[in-house]
């Protein structure tokens, strides 16, 4: 302790102003400001030092930033809420939808269809996108790539109001740059539901007086978006997890089995809407709205959307009739979540590549795409030389390893 006072005393006389003012010796003041810019040069080095590991450290934090943002922007209510409370939520949110806004986009947005989407199209795609432009990452931007890559003359538009902006135009650049015919468009949701089953449900949602449900409302928006859009102006609707790869020339008004019961190749248990091929005004897709309004559920997964097509098909076949055509699974889901984990697994024995090669042949021969169930595969690594990677670096067309 002693010594230490010592030290501190000793210090402070070193550096002590009036010392230094009665001090003429150049000696010394020479040796004094050698003294001092050592301490700067030490102190540099110290906080550079603290920088770089303030910028080594930040990552995960910026990760955990990033995520909590995200799950902010998914607009979901508290877990464990009543529906009262989510009700209430809705009210003190519904200025972040932008699905809800009056900004009376109907006939730009018709327009742009008109003049975008025409008869020139090879194949007229749709897709939606109601999460902010940040998020449209490298996996949603491959999807776009692989309709390209299959239909270098077909068009694609993004219903989007965060993607038809300057974020947007950004990422939609290299295709657009190479000629392809994709653009982003924001819908007035309100009145594209014009004159559809589906309008009294939006009227209820808008004003606050029905239950969103613990779901977040944004995907329950998207199944009836996509349903009012192909009822409107017909086409293909695909999700953004969806890799095409083959094309789709010739299918007309047509769905894709998900599941089958098991045992039985010839009898369906699940479809799915993440692909539909309808043409304008299809009675089926105008009873998919009927079913959405009258049935609706958001605090069940998957109610509103591929249980609510299996719900109506299953029903269509007797009313409706046979104008429209239900293919077998490995259309567009050749392999379900369960399995499709593998597919993202770089082949480690001979066995592994021969189902490799097996995979491969299916998705390229029997299938129309494949769909990547992004909901359980996000955060998985495409391995090198796995079937994922393999079919991605075949049906991009920019190809910046944005498959990665």
């Amino acid at each position: 302790m002693e010594n230490d006072n010592s030290s501190k005393k000793s210090l402070s006389e070193v550096l002590d102003v009036r010392q230094l003012r009665h001090t003429n010796s150049p000696v010394f003041s020479t040796a004094i400001f050698g003294v001092i810019v050592l301490l700067v040069v030490a102190g540099t080095i110290l906080s550079n030092m603290s920088l770089e590991s303030t910028f080594f450290w930040s990552s995960p934090t910026s990760e955990v930033i990033q995520i909590n943002k995200m799950e902010r922007k998914s607009l979901a209510p508290p877990k464990n809420s009543t529906s009262r409370d989510r009700i209430a939520w809705l009210r003190s949110h519904l200025t972040e939808f932008e699905v809800f806004g009056s900004t009376n986009l109907s006939e730009q947005f018709h327009q742009r269809v008109v003049d975008s989407l025409d008869d020139k199209c090879e194949v007229r795609f749709f897709m939606t996108w109601f999460s902010p432009a940040e998020f449209f990452g490298k996996r949603e931007l491959l999807a776009v790539e692989s309709v390209f890559k299959s239909h270098p003359r077909g068009c694609l538009m993004i219903v989007s109001g965060s993607m038809e902006s300057q974020q947007g135009d950004s990422i939609l650049k290299p295709l657009i740059d190479r000629g392809y015919k994709v653009f982003a468009a924001t819908p007035d949701i309100s009145l594209l539901l014009e004159n559809t089953p589906a309008k009294s449900w939006f009227q209820e949602m808008k004003s606050c007086k029905r239950d969103p449900g613990r779901i977040p409302l944004h995907q329950n928006l998207s199944n009836l978006a996509r349903l009012a859009i192909l009822y409107k102006y017909g086409g293909v609707y695909l999700d953004t997890d969806f890799i095409v790869t083959r094309s789709f020339k010739g299918l007309r008004n047509s769905i894709g089995v998900q599941t089958l019961l098991e045992g039985d190749s010839k009898n369906w248990k699940t479809l799915n809407n993440a692909v539909l091929i309808f043409e304008k005004h299809h009675p089926l897709v105008y009873s998919f709205m009927e079913e959405f309004a009258s049935t609706f559920d958001g605090n069940k997964w998957g109610h509103n959307g591929p249980c609510l097509v299996t719900r109506v098909v299953q029903r269509a076949r007797e009313t409706i009739g046979d104008n429209f055509t239900v293919l077998p699974p490995v259309a567009f889901y050749p392999f379900n979540w369960l399995d499709i984990p593998r597919l993202f697994q770089t082949p480690r024995s001979s066995n592994d590549s021969t189902l490799l090669k097996t995979d491969l042949v299916k998705l390229n021969r029997e299938s129309y795409g494949l769909h990547l169930w992004n909901k359980f595969t996000r955060k998985l690594k495409i391995g090198k030389g796995s079937v994922i990677d393999i079919i991605v670096s075949d049906h991009c067309v920019v190809c910046r390893g944005m498959q990665r």
